[in-house]
């Protein structure tokens, strides 16, 4: 059993859980994925690879938005 109060068990858990996100989108916007995208197609007009940025980017901004204000167990 741990000697640590469930407060700080469950802050060290979110602190595991935002080095997960950031090692995450450290892959996904990383030179091998990116090139993925880096072709001539456009979806509605937006390149892809422009699209795919934005999507990373907004994912990575609720995703951490959420595990920072989830309120603790």
């Amino acid at each position: 059993m741990s000697s640590m109060p469930p407060h700080e068990q469950a802050e060290q858990r979110r602190g595991q859980r935002l080095l997960f996100v950031s090692l995450l989108f450290t892959v996904l916007l990383n030179f091998p994925l990116l090139a993925v995208f880096d072709h001539e197609g456009r979806v509605a007009g937006i390149p892809v690879l422009y699209l795919y940025l934005l999507l990373v980017w907004v994912a990575l901004v609720v995703i951490t938005g959420w595990l920072v204000r989830k309120s603790t167990p």
